[in-house]
């Protein structure tokens, strides 16, 4: 492997996140190995090469189900041998949260490997329990039922019991219960022998949790009955004879826990609390410590925001071993765990891979070197001049210091009048000219001062990509959670760019200035410069948990079309291609009627035809081109130069 494809790899961080199922292959092109064999690989520049020659054009979302598989195994070989490793005499089972990614083939893929497993799902809205009811799950495995309910949901769980399932109904408030064991009440008097849902109850813990989601633990959660509460719902179930449908105890302190030591925490908490209920003679089994296991998104392996401290198996070494202390302390059965991390299992398998469609031209323009001042041009120009000419390694901080005095009293200047807009333009150009100057003596320092660093994101290139970001990677804007984002090709040769990105949006939000580093967050990323009529594609990595189901309609930009890509011994399949929102699908998100839209435009050009304004054949050129565009994709087309 050359040494540009090694400064690649630790420029862009690939093997400190990648879990190991990304690479570069001496093309300089991105690949993604199958976790069964990492000597099969999919090159994703050819993917999409050769999607674009199906006419399928970027922005497209590629899904490498064997991803998910590998973390599926991951995961449950990680608590496999800390089971074997600490004699734990429970079980571990998994539940996949589907708000996490609720895409149909994302959740029947689950399964597929999942099932083999008895790993299960969690729903947490009516929607997605009725969506789960009709899905095949294995016959041991658990269908956990969280959020708020209502009448109408725990009837769908006991619908869901009826059929065969092992329904769960987390109670999250006292009124839950009581439609619980009403339900339960009626549908015993009808049939003595009918299957009922396990009843599980979720304790809100002393402890929280890290990262940008420690709220949803601790005392003030949302979510969670305090230990008075969950005595009463003993008190009610004991006094309904129901006592028996109590198998579980639920806790979540938060998504992306970033710091095991206080998973350790809540863990000894919650395996406190399960150890005391089981000795009040209550045959309690399954202890449900949610989901919160971290992506380490940037490689850092810190209790950074973007990474965690540990990995799979260290979370489950610390899980085994304290519910076993724990529960041996207190002389009670080893309960099954079950895990809902989502997040975890999901990430990694889905990869977004657009174009640049174009620069946006930045405050540093081009300009001839060989300016030539003109006697009447203002002192203040003349002095700009000088200290462009004359700035060195040994003077570039004086005279970019030098510079900010000047351009600031340019603009004084102009504002009261006294200099001419051309001269107000010279002295622009001037002054970037040192700065670009300036920021390249300061980037040759072994210690970069910070005015420098903030200079080189202003002055860097802004890449026009052909995404939104809000649709495609919203936690990006809304919760600065960083994304690795890297060229799927010329890896080969260095960058020479500093760049950030713009979405198409016209929202001035809709930008990404935070890339993963390993030591840092970066304010620019390091991409190559745009070449005419060449197509420069990025792949935004890791985005297959929550990014898809969160995605918003801001200005009616749509799902991206969708490749589903399995990795074999001759390389990659396309095994299936979903289409991305058309026009007309997009506007009809938003209840608008294509047809009637249509219509309203047809009388329209027929008026401006009656007024003598379009020819006949000029207006139903126009009505059909219009018609036309109800298929087209809500993206840009890459036009062959830049994109």
């Amino acid at each position: 492997m050359s040494t540009v494809i090694e400064q690649s790899i630790e420029t862009y961080g690939i093997d400190n996140w990648g879990a190991d199922y990304f690479g570069v292959n001496r093309k300089g092109n991105l690949i993604v190995k199958a976790p069964e064999n990492e000597n099969l690989t999919a090159d994703v520049k050819e993917i999409i090469d050769d999607l674009r020659k199906r006419g399928v054009n970027t922005p497209v979302l590629l899904r490498f189900p064997q991803l998910l598989f590998g973390q599926i195994r991951k995961l449950q070989t990680a608590f496999r041998k800390s089971i074997k490793e600490f004699e734990y005499e429970g079980g571990h089972l998994c539940v996949f949260p589907m708000k996490v990614n609720s895409n149909r083939a994302v959740i029947e893929e689950y399964l597929r490997e999942g099932t083999r497993y008895n790993f299960g799902l969690e729903a947490g809205s009516k929607a997605e329990l009725y969506a789960a009811l009709g899905l095949e799950q294995a016959k041991d495995s658990l269908l956990v039922l969280n959020g708020f309910k209502d009448r109408e949901f725990i009837e769908l769980a006991f619908a869901g019991a009826a059929a065969g399932k092992n329904v769960v109904i987390v109670i999250e408030k006292l009124s839950e219960l009581d439609h619980t064991l009403d339900l339960a009440e009626k549908i015993h008097a009808e049939n003595p022998d009918a299957d009922l849902p396990i009843i599980g109850v979720r304790v809100k813990l002393y402890s929280k949790g890290s990262g940008k989601w420690e709220k949803s633990g601790g005392e003030a959660a949302k979510f969670g009955l305090t230990t008075t509460e969950i005595l009463e719902v003993i008190r009610r179930l004991q006094e309904a004879g129901r006592i028996d449908m109590f198998k579980l105890l639920h806790f979540h302190i938060g998504s992306q826990l970033t710091d095991i030591k206080r998973i350790k925490n809540a863990m000894k908490e919650a395996a406190r609390t399960y150890a005391k209920i089981r000795q009040m003679k209550i045959p309690i089994e399954y202890l449900d410590v949610g989901g919160g296991m971290a992506v380490d998104y940037d490689g850092s392996r810190t209790s950074f925001e973007s990474s965690a401290n540990y990995n799979a198996r260290e979370f489950a070494n610390d899980v085994i071993y304290v519910i076993k202390t724990v529960c041996d302390d207190e002389n009670v059965p080893h309960p099954t765990i079950i895990q809902e991390s989502g997040r975890y299992l999901s990430a990694y398998h889905a990869i977004l891979v657009t174009n640049v469609q174009d620069e946006i031209e930045t405050v540093v323009e081009p300009h001839d070197a060989e300016m030539k001042l003109d006697a009447n041009d203002p002192q203040i120009v003349h002095e700009l001049h000088d200290l462009r000419d004359t700035i060195n390694a040994k003077n570039y901080r004086e005279y970019y210091h030098d510079a900010l005095e000047n351009r600031d009293e340019l603009f004084t200047m102009f504002n009261l009048g006294l200099i001419s807009l051309e001269a107000k333009g010279k002295g622009e150009v001037l002054f970037w000219d040192i700065c670009e100057a300036a920021d390249k003596f300061a980037q040759l320092k072994k210690y970069v001062a910070e005015e420098f660093d903030e200079l080189r994101q202003l002055m860097c290139a802004k890449y026009l990509t052909n995404f939104s970001v809000f649709r495609s990677m919203p936690d990006n804007w809304a919760l600065e959670q960083l994304f690795p984002i890297i060229p799927i090709h010329k890896l080969n040769k260095k960058p020479t760019e500093y760049a950030t990105l713009c979405d198409i949006t016209c929202d001035s939000d809709g930008i990404v200035d935070k890339f993963v580093d390993l030591h840092d967050v970066k304010p620019v990323l390091e991409l190559h410069k745009l070449v005419k009529s060449e197509p420069y594609y990025l792949a935004m990595m890791l985005v297959g948990a929550y990014q898809e189901v969160m995605g918003n309609n801001h200005n009616l930009f749509g799902m991206p079309h969708e490749a589903h890509v399995f990795i074999g011994e001759d390389g990659y399949i396309i095994k299936k291609v979903i289409y991305g929102a058309t026009l007309g699908d997009a506007v009809g998100s938003v209840r608008f009627d294509p047809e009637q839209l249509h219509d309203t435009f047809r009388k329209s050009v027929l008026q401006r035809i009656k007024e003598g304004k379009l020819s006949n054949t000029e207006g139903s050129k126009v009505i059909e081109f219009y018609e036309d565009q109800v298929g087209s994709y809500t993206y840009l087309t890459p036009n062959g130069g830049k994109g």
